[in-house]
């Protein structure tokens, strides 16, 4: 096993990695910016190492500095974590040049994934279902507008190298994807350095589902159940739950087989999530949801997600035990044979942002309680006294709630949600109460818009 692991994130994800880190006997390294000094995660590593001012440029994406620190401290190993450098490529191959051990994919396969078009290609000559779409980027205007006509309209314009919900757009007619398509291209350019865009079906009633893969040592690939993440704002997840409740025995299978197919297509290792659009068709008069639904490729994550902690629920796993397993090339601590799934679980992002515009809304936290019992968890990057800084995302902590049924992981969600207080920074936890009232919601036959329709 790995002996000394540096952490290159912060916040939430930061201690969260610490935490376990530290139950395996590991020596914990930070890296901090000057905004985050006095940050729960700095506080509980084994070592810390400031990194540089707040702006990520200068601190968490600035490679030489955390290379240099973990160098300083005689790292062993660099964890990324999620977002800043979790799925740059150079980075990675940089860390294995420099004799260092990456806990996450191999390069190739982040860069495999990193472009959209290019993921598509990939998955459909692995069998993975993947929408109607361009196999090129669309170079120009004309092109677009060709595309579109075959594909049929509404499209998605879509930057080739996006993520995390950025760089798209869609259009329901030629003029309106004359305006999309400059206005994404544009975006692509100045966001990612590539203005490659994608013409895409859209789907206006959709479900967003992921499925959790890891990347073994001895080279499979296991798939660890799905996620249902259709309750999103401006196309960034807000709750999570495991299992999905729109996914039945017989399409749970064929998303599984599909994830496992998308993995072994780039010789995946370490923790992934393969993501996918749902198109359900119209259940029947029980109820019921026919096996007959679609669903199609939408990217893969070569990282640890955020919402990775339902998972870890339903499976009884520690998913960054299991990516520090894969990385010390172990076997993992479970059976790849008999996986299990047990009870439900839901994650709640709790945000530093207005609950009706989703506006951030950073400030010092002056109250700080989190709520406790059975089968309820909190990962969280503040507590009383830290300040959220306009400098990172607004993501405060997770709120994880489980039980035997979904309507017992509610339960305790609803009463969770109500113990939570947070006094200084705006706060989405007024959200989560109207949600877990919501009837859609609560149905479980929600979708992508639920959140525009409760607003």
């Amino acid at each position: 096993m790995i002996e000394s692991l540096l952490v290159a994130n912060r916040g939430e994800i930061a201690r969260r990695i610490i935490r376990t880190a530290k139950r395996l006997g590991i020596r914990a390294i930070a890296v901090y910016s000057e905004a985050d000094a006095h940050l729960p995660f700095v506080a509980e590593a084994d070592e810390a190492v400031l990194i540089g001012p707040p702006n990520p440029a200068q601190s968490y994406r600035n490679t030489e500095a955390i290379l240099a620190a973990a160098k300083a401290t005689g790292a062993q190993a660099i964890h990324p974590g999620y977002g800043f450098l979790s799925e740059n490529a150079e980075f990675a191959r940089t860390v294995e040049s420099s004799g260092l051990i990456w806990v996450g994919p191999g390069a190739d396969a982040i860069t495999a994934m990193g472009d959209k078009i290019n993921a598509r290609n990939l998955m459909a000559a692995a069998g993975v279902p993947v929408a109607p779409g361009t196999t090129d980027p669309a170079a120009d205007l004309d092109t677009a507008v060709a595309a579109a006509s075959e594909i049929g309209y509404p499209v998605m314009v879509k930057a080739a190298a996006g993520g995390g919900g950025m760089g798209m757009g869609v259009a329901v007619d030629e003029a309106a994807l004359r305006t999309e398509y400059d206005k994404v291209r544009a975006f692509a350019e100045r966001m990612f350095g590539d203005g490659s865009v994608l013409i895409e079906r859209y789907f206006p009633r959709v479900r967003h589902v992921e499925v959790q893969i890891l990347g073994l040592a001895d080279g499979r690939v296991v798939a660890l159940g799905e996620r249902e993440c259709s309750v999103q704002r401006r196309n960034q997840k807000l709750v999570e739950e495991s299992p999905s409740p729109a996914v039945s025995p017989e399409l749970r299978e064929r998303f599984l087989a599909a994830a496992v197919r998308a993995g072994e297509a780039v010789g995946y290792r370490n923790a992934g999530t393969v993501e996918c659009l749902l198109v359900p068709h119209q259940r029947d008069a029980a109820g019921a949801v026919p096996d007959s639904d679609e669903f199609f490729f939408l990217e893969m994550n070569t990282r640890l997600q955020v919402e990775h902690p339902v998972t870890e629920y339903v499976y009884g796993v520690d998913l960054v035990e299991e990516q520090l397993r894969v990385a010390s090339g172990l076997a993992p601590t479970f059976d790849p044979d008999a996986l299990t799934p047990r009870g439900h679980a839901i994650e709640m992002r709790i945000n530093a942002e207005d609950p009706k515009r989703f506006l951030p809304g950073p400030g010092v936290v002056r109250t700080w309680v989190e709520p406790a019992g059975e089968g309820v968890r909190v990962d969280s990057g503040y507590t009383e006294g830290n300040t959220v800084t306009p400098f990172y995302d607004s993501l405060m902590a997770k709120l994880i709630v489980s039980g035997d049924t979904r309507e017992q992981a509610i339960a305790r969600a609803r009463t969770a949600v109500a113990a939570f207080q947070i006094e200084g920074p705006k706060n989405n936890l007024p959200f989560f109460k109207e949600l877990l009232e919501n009837e859609e919601f609560l149905s479980g036959a929600y979708d992508t818009g639920i959140v525009s329709r409760m607003r």
